[in-house]
């Protein structure tokens, strides 16, 4: 019972006793400036944001050490690495104030049973983003970027995640995410690298690309196509009918966090209606957290890239991490595929 109370003791603290600082280790363009100045003004903490570009990099540099960050946000697949490595301090958010506003569907997630480690930040999906001036077919197939079509022939990215597009692949050729199917694996293995010299990089685009129409499609993230879509209505997010990733990121307390207070603090913080309204506003995906709506753009609402057709709805899958043997086998076909 003492960690609990203890937390518990943290978010009932005034502002005064708050005061201090918190450093946070975040994705890139992932952290709304609104959100920090309010927690700021709110506890009298002075918070400061470092940007990583991955899962792998955050966790380098975590086992690392030195590294003097309270919070980290993993993705949902990643969290079970972070926990069996002990690089995460239990805080119990699920016990937290602000918890009864977890919607059911997330309040007791498979890679934090209970909420034990993690409060929600945000959930999405992983699909196709295209240029549909360029292009008037199906944008609904990860084929686009597999098989791509004449039109958007070097002019296609792929992000640089493997187990986003490990998944994809798996799925489009007939499996389901962790499959250890050989003959579908190298399908995979083989349509990837056919499909390769269509193009254009395997790399983490800036907005501006896009925008700018130098790429006319991509393997992306349904929030992040939003902000394309806003600054270029052309473009539209396809969510693959042979299959797509779900996925969540959540803000967890590093274990050798220097201010563990403040960051149980900005725990509970995020899941207040309001404060996750603020992050969905921005980041431009949806929340976890009941009664945020309230606080949401109305555009977000009914955003194409938030609101999976009804048709396809059966073609998500939870995006998780596999087995050790299967994760060596898509570790060597992304390497091979990176070469």
């Amino acid at each position: 019972m003492k960690p609990l109370l203890a937390g518990l003791a943290a978010l009932t603290a005034t502002p005064a006793l708050a005061e201090g600082e918190l450093h946070i280790f975040n994705w890139g363009n992932y952290t709304p400036p609104e959100l920090i100045e309010k927690f700021q003004d709110t506890y009298d903490v002075r918070v400061t944001v470092t940007e990583y570009d991955s899962n792998d990099a955050a966790l380098a540099k975590i086992r690392a050490g030195g590294h003097g960050f309270d919070i980290v946000v993993p993705t949902s697949s990643f969290l079970p690495i972070w926990i069996a490595q002990d690089l995460l301090m239990q805080t119990n958010p699920g016990q937290m104030e602000n918890a009864a506003n977890i919607l059911p569907e997330w309040a007791d997630p498979e890679w934090d049973p209970g909420r034990v480690y993690t409060a929600p930040w945000q959930w999405g999906t992983t699909g196709i983003l295209v240029h549909t001036g360029s292009y008037a077919g199906d944008i609904n197939s990860s084929a686009i970027f597999l098989d791509p079509p004449e039109e958007l022939r070097g002019r296609i990215n792929v992000v640089p995640e493997m187990q986003d597009i490990m998944n994809l692949a798996v799925m489009y050729y007939g499996g389901e995410i962790c499959s250890a199917d050989m003959d579908i694996l190298r399908q995979v293995r083989d349509g990837m690298l056919a499909a390769k010299p269509f193009w254009t990089g395997i790399d983490y685009p800036p907005f501006e690309t896009l925008i700018n129409e130098d790429i006319l499609a991509s393997t992306f993230w349904n929030g992040a196509s939003g902000r394309i879509r806003a600054a270029n209505p052309e473009f539209a997010y396809g969510y693959p009918r042979e299959g797509f990733p779900i996925w969540m990121e959540n803000v967890a307390v590093l274990a050798d966090a220097r201010n563990p207070d403040n960051a149980k603090l900005f725990q509970n913080f995020v899941m207040d209606p309001e404060n996750a309204a603020i992050i969905s506003n921005y980041l431009r995906y949806a929340n976890a957290i009941a009664g945020s709506e309230a606080f949401m753009d109305p555009d977000l609402t009914d955003a194409p890239e938030l609101v999976i057709p009804e048709d396809l709805q059966g073609s998500a899958q939870t995006a998780r991490l596999c087995e050790p043997a299967t994760q060596d086998i898509y570790t060597r076909i992304w390497t091979e595929v990176l070469r």
